[in-house]
């Protein structure tokens, strides 16, 4: 690991998006102190440190899952996108500062292990008022616990893109671990409707922007039928605006053709760091360039520039009467392909 890792580097983006998150949450719980101590004069400060770390981690995992389907949905929230990792992070040590507080507040004074007393300290389940909400936090802050800890690119390219992509799609068992963390735990001594309200809107906002997300998504996703020389019409030529793409389902897989410079030419559109969306993307100086965090790739051989190695398939395409037809069938990742000339360009 020493002779390949390679430490964060921190532009100007990256430190203004992560003082923005330490500002943000460090005045939620500037004000969720403030508010208790009006509401509830008799509160303690233990009591108050581990609500307001266990709602700011809740809230802060709700923004997690939203910004993808919102980055979907309108382009304007791919900033947010871009330094989502540093997002999910604090969130788990946001979560993990509250675990830890409610630890020793409730388990640390006996005479067995904390996390012990967490897992066999729990009375006979015979309500669903008695059942042990504990566990879950727990099971929820192991999972974050596991995505913080390979959160960093050198897992990404060692444990390869789609086994990388599998471990943190368990950000949604968590997710729902600890929705039903807060409904068994906190809503269970709380009479206010406010709490239960809110939580519900969080799930259902939730679902309601990543079922529309999938709802445009497959709307790009019908395939396209191949004539009977093997080759798909994927569009006019006149409908790709320069240096940018058509992205279109071929053969099973996305494809995007670009155009740049009076050429055309046809790679994945998966990215191989995290499968992002290369045809939302476009062509800057020669390379086309992921929207999501900026890897490049070389339109005509799908190669990155070095010293980088990612590599995604090209696809053969040619132009006939103005229309891009694109061979269904990829070439090896890194394969160049003669980019077709755009009619009457010269």
């Amino acid at each position: 690991m020493s002779l390949r890792y390679q430490a964060v580097g921190w532009n100007r983006q990256k430190r203004l998006y992560d003082l923005t998150l330490v500002a943000g949450v460090g005045s939620y719980l500037g004000t969720f102190a403030a508010a208790n101590l009006m509401l509830h004069p008799d509160v303690t400060a233990e009591t108050i440190a581990i609500r307001g770390l266990g709602s700011a981690a809740i809230l802060m995992l709700h923004l997690v899952l939203c910004i993808g389907p919102l980055c979907r949905l309108d382009r304007r929230f791919l900033p947010l996108l871009y330094n989502r990792r540093h997002l999910g992070v604090a969130t788990f040590l946001v979560g993990m500062a509250h675990g830890g507080l409610a630890l020793v507040q409730f388990h640390a004074l006996g005479d067995v292990n904390p996390v012990v007393s967490v897992l066999v300290g729990t009375a006979p389940i015979d309500s669903v008022s008695r059942f042990p909400f504990q566990v879950l936090g727990l099971a929820a802050l192991g999972i974050l616990l596991l995505m913080a800890a390979t959160s960093h690119d050198f897992w990404l390219a060692n444990l390869t893109a789609p086994v990388w992509k599998a471990l943190h799609m368990l950000v949604y068992l968590a997710y729902g671990l600890l929705v039903a963390h807060v409904a068994l735990g906190v809503l269970q001594a709380e009479t206010s409707p406010i709490l239960a309200g809110a939580l519900g809107l969080g799930v259902v906002t939730v679902v309601a922007l990543h079922l529309a997300a999938a709802l445009r998504e497959r709307r790009a996703d019908v395939p396209l039928v191949a004539g009977s020389d093997g080759w798909v019409v994927v569009c006019a030529v006149s409908e790709i605006p320069d240096q940018r793409a058509r992205v279109a389902s071929v053969g099973g897989d996305r494809v995007a053709v670009f155009r740049y410079g009076g050429k055309l030419s046809c790679v994945s559109n998966a990215c191989q760091h995290q499968n992002g969306p290369l045809g939302e993307g476009r062509i800057v100086d020669g390379f086309i360039v992921c929207p999501w965090h900026g890897y490049q790739y070389c339109p005509d051989t799908g190669a990155s520039p070095e010293p980088f190695t990612e590599r995604i398939p090209t696809f053969n395409l040619k132009v006939v009467g103005g229309r891009v037809l694109v061979d269904p069938r990829p070439n090896p990742p890194g394969t160049r392909v003669e980019p077709a000339a755009v009619e009457g360009s010269g």
